[in-house]
């Protein structure tokens, strides 16, 4: 994620390089990341591709848009047929360039953000970075409005994901089904069981972001244990085959770690009790600087996060 910026937009080769230097053993191409990119990272080669996030590469589809704004539990066949060739192509991709994982995000329930969870986000806003005990209202709200919506989306979902799971296994790859940002995106910790347990862990596990699950912990929908203990015999956490490493300001995910307030000794925890070998990827927006990814490195490395 931090390397699609304008710096090295037209020098991948660069970016691998000034990764390295910083500390960084391996790289995760991102789905923003076109094609003619994605040959540059290939060809240069100064570090190895051990993940891929789909859709990978970015395409924009006539009357349909971006690839990676594609929705895999879209009731319209099309969008969602559209969405899973393109995945496919980034399992295809990893397996080529013996990556060790796709990150998945599975779609999404209706067209786009609940209106609760946005007033859950302007409360939090207008109240100094925390919910005021008044919304307990809005969060239920959240939840009905999703659920009234969810079970179509979850069985479109269900198919993408068994075109998926077949090919992935075809390819050695495993398939990481990634905490997504929103409320209304797939999957909730509860739904990880019926989406992934048909399946060998070694073909489809859990993406544990960070950011993600934090964000929505503070905006009262989702608890950040949640992922982690969910049920005496499932829960996501004990799928994990990796995860996407940020902080969090307030709201804003995808800075350094160590310029936010996530608490990482928690998260060191969670990560040792379930699986201590998973995939780390530091997912940093563009706008953070080179010493802040750095430091940031060196931290969790201090915190037994990074061995």
């Amino acid at each position: 994620m931090w390397g699609v910026q304008e710096q090295f937009k037209a020098d991948m080769g660069r970016f691998m390089n000034v990764a390295s230097q910083l500390g960084f053993s391996a790289i995760e191409v991102n789905h923003s990341m076109t094609s003619v990119q994605i040959k540059e990272l290939r060809r240069n080669n100064s570090l190895p591709i051990t993940g891929v996030h789909g859709p990978a590469p970015l395409k924009n589809h006539p009357g349909e848009g971006e690839n990676r704004g594609l929705n895999l539990a879209a009731l319209d066949d099309r969008e969602r047929l559209i969405a899973v060739e393109d995945h496919i192509e980034s399992i295809k991709l990893a397996a080529e360039v013996g990556a060790q994982h796709v990150v998945v995000h599975l779609g999404h329930v209706g067209t786009g953000l609940l209106p609760s969870e946005r007033s859950l986000r302007l409360a939090y806003k207008k109240n100094n970075g925390s919910i005021p005990s008044g919304v307990k209202d809005t969060v239920l709200m959240a939840k009905k409005e999703r659920e009234l919506q969810a079970a179509k989306h979850l069985e479109s979902a269900q198919r993408s994901l068994a075109t998926l799971t077949s090919e992935a296994d075809k390819s050695g790859v495993t398939l990481g089904i990634e905490t997504r940002l929103h409320y209304h995106e797939i999957p909730l910790p509860d739904e990880y069981e019926v989406l992934l347990g048909i399946y060998p862990k070694n073909v489809v596990g859990y993406l544990h972001d960070v950011g993600h699950a934090e964000v929505q912990h503070r905006l009262g929908l989702t608890d950040r244990g949640a992922w982690w203990s969910i049920g005496e015999e499932f829960s996501p956490g004990k799928r994990l085959v990796g995860l996407h490493i940020h902080d969090v300001e307030g709201l804003q995910d995808h800075v350094a770690p160590g310029t936010g307030s996530v608490d990482f000794d928690w998260l060191h925890n969670q990560i040792s009790k379930h699986n201590p070998d998973a995939s780390i990827t530091f997912e940093i927006d563009q706008r953070q600087s080179p010493r802040r990814l750095q430091e940031g490195l060196k931290m969790v490395k201090r915190k037994g996060i990074i061995r």
